[in-house]
């Protein structure tokens, strides 16, 4: 079953008088539990592409469908709880809370939903990805790698059918980001969830079901597990 579909979707950005196209008539299905790459040079649309799938943003033309669901034209206050529960979001830049503990920051999509066992689930994803003698700990007081696994514990703890990654290793050195695709890709496996990954990482790419290069704003190439080009 397609999980996520893309309609000829467009997204274009307006600065001053001037129209900034950024993504050109995309189309493009991800099915469930596949682990999709998005490779492409800076300034290819990767990061307005995962935006638009996981309705953080809105195309300005085209439209995007989560579970056949039209989310393109839903009001903020019911995309709001649907990101929430269906989605995780790793981004290259953390997001973290600064006023919160490593250990609050995960547990606070869970409290969103009023799930009662969020302080539990927390403990044992922070003590899955060795924090466990970080949980206290705040976001200045932890490194670049500790905490992008903050992160990525937030963005598993309400065990989401789709995780989008963007860059998630960026600001890591090459031990660190290893680490943290590993992690991702054992929690894809184990939970079967679906994975779109945005990531320059040959080796990681290689274990996709699937690998699509944006150019410009379009898909110019697609390439298949068995490394089959597709036009």
């Amino acid at each position: 079953m397609n999980l996520i579909e893309a309609k000829h979707v467009t997204k274009t950005y307006t600065i001053g008088d001037r129209q900034i196209p950024v993504l050109d008539n995309i189309s493009l299905s991800v099915t469930n539990g596949e682990f999709l790459v998005v490779e492409g040079s800076s300034g290819s649309g990767k990061t307005t592409l995962l935006c638009l799938l996981s309705g953080l943003d809105r195309p300005t033309s085209g439209r995007v469908l989560i579970e056949e669901k039209d989310i393109t034209e839903t009001p903020e206050d019911d995309l709001a709880p649907l990101r929430n529960q269906m989605i995780g979001f790793v981004f290259q830049s953390f997001h973290l809370v600064p006023s919160l503990t490593a250990i609050e920051n995960v547990m606070f999509p869970a409290e969103l939903k009023h799930d009662p066992r969020a302080h539990q689930k927390a403990q044992v994803l922070l003590k899955r990805v060795g924090l466990a003698t970080r949980i206290d700990n705040f976001p200045h007081q932890l490194s670049g790698g500790e905490m992008q696994r903050v992160a990525m514990c937030r963005a598993l703890i309400n065990d989401p059918k789709i995780i989008f990654a963007d860059e998630p290793t960026g600001n890591l050195d090459s031990e660190n980001g290893e680490a943290i695709l590993e992690l991702l890709l054992e929690f894809h496996r184990e939970r079967h969830s679906t994975l779109v990954l945005v990531t320059h990482n040959n080796k990681i790419a290689t274990m996709a079901d699937r690998m699509i290069i944006l150019h410009d704003g379009r898909i110019v190439e697609t390439i298949r597990h068995d490394y089959q080009h597709i036009a």
